[in-house]
């Protein structure tokens, strides 16, 4: 049975931020904190007055607990958490409640604890299968504990579990590469992610880089991709989205409501969300997030409404990471009626067939999206 990915615009989903790890790997760039454990607890009781302060919403049909690492702290303090979404919000009959995971702190002891709270879906931050990358890559696990983590997770009955690999790390070689591709489709996880090494200004990564330090190679990382892709197509892993390939009918639920424009509330540091037509951002700093919080105020630290043609715009930049793109509608025909559209579908990169718009190479996704926030607005669209 094909998957109908336009069915997800009406669903609903949430994000849960937990910023809290056990250090800073060198190229993350994301709202998170190391060594600041003994502000947990606080942190989550801030989470759980966000959530009770947005009020009543309908029913989640997938959650997510990001990081950070959630799984670094008690898992009481993420029960609590999901406890104040289902009291709060409700969770729909067979919902997706995901959380990311570092494989050295995942035993089965604090699975079978996460499972017997809801939790249903794992995401491990694997990375890779080479020892020397791992570490080159600041990961404090090494290949073996992957696999461990993973049977800790199908021991304790979790039954949807995916991995998360980064490709492109300067002194990472093609073997080593196709190595970790490999011992992920040993490991038998129903979903796999694979993410290009990004240099992110301001990170460790991103200072080394700028004094001389080799940075990825975006023509060898295109090669791993597409190595990545042939080998988990060959093992029966679908491509569904730029990052993202399962087995049948395990592709994130939350995944495909973002992509799908449908709408999620977000709770934490620096969390982003979508609704009633505006994205949004929390405070990005840990303290003044708690802070603005415990005075009883939103801490929302920008927020932009999105309507009319430039809602559109944003349903195919959103809509064309899916491996069955978007439903044309009129921004998808303007696009094929621009000049820069025309010079994409006649190089391959973009296709039209009926009434759908998708993008045919994956690595060109950027490409495609550059030319939908230079769409002009037609007139009489509406």
């Amino acid at each position: 049975m094909t998957l109908n990915v336009d069915t997800f615009a009406g669903s609903a989903g949430a994000y849960v931020h937990i910023p809290f790890c056990s250090q800073v790997c060198p190229y993350c760039d994301f709202a998170v904190v190391a060594g600041a454990d003994d502000m947990a607890d606080r942190y989550v009781t801030a989470v759980i007055a966000e959530i009770e302060s947005t009020g009543s919403w309908r029913s989640l049909d997938a959650v997510y607990f990001g990081g950070g690492t959630p799984s670094h702290v008690d898992p009481s303090l993420l029960g609590r958490a999901l406890d104040a979404l289902e009291r709060v919000h409700g969770l729909s009959a067979g919902a997706e409640v995901s959380l990311e995971a570092n494989p050295e702190d995942f035993d089965t002891g604090r699975a079978s604890s996460l499972r017997s709270l809801g939790f249903n879906r794992v995401s491990f931050g694997a990375q890779s299968f080479d020892g020397g990358v791992l570490r080159s890559l600041g990961r404090r696990h090494g290949p073996g504990e992957i696999g461990t983590s993973v049977e800790a997770a199908r021991t304790a009955g979790f039954d949807n579990i995916s991995l998360d690999l980064i490709f492109g790390t300067p002194g990472e070689s093609d073997s080593s590469w196709v190595e970790t591709v490999h011992g992920a489709i040993e490991a038998d996880p129903n979903h796999v992610s694979c993410y290009s090494l990004t240099v992110e200004p301001g990170t460790p990564l991103g200072r080394a880089v700028a004094d001389g330090a080799a940075a990825p190679d975006p023509d060898v990382q295109a090669d791993r991709y597409e190595a990545a892709d042939a080998d988990l197509a060959a093992a029966g892993y679908r491509r569904y989205e730029v990052s993202s390939w399962s087995k049948p009918g395990f592709e994130c639920r939350y995944n495909l409501t973002v992509w799908a424009q449908g709408e999620y509330e977000a709770y934490g540091n620096g969390a982003h969300r979508f609704r009633r037509g505006a994205r949004s951002h929390n405070i990005r700093r840990l303290d003044a997030y708690m802070e603005t919080v415990e005075r009883g105020e939103q801490p929302v630290a920008g927020s932009d409404a999105i309507t009319g043609w430039d809602l559109e715009l944003d349903r195919l930049f959103v809509g064309l990471r899916r491996k069955q793109g978007i439903a044309l509608g009129p921004g998808g025909k303007t696009f094929l009626k621009s000049e820069e559209g025309r010079r994409l579908v006649d190089a391959g990169v973009v296709a039209s067939s009926g009434d759908r718009l998708t993008v045919t190479n994956p690595l060109l996704t950027d490409e495609a999206n550059r030319v939908v926030l230079g769409l002009g607005e037609p007139e009489n669209w509406t």
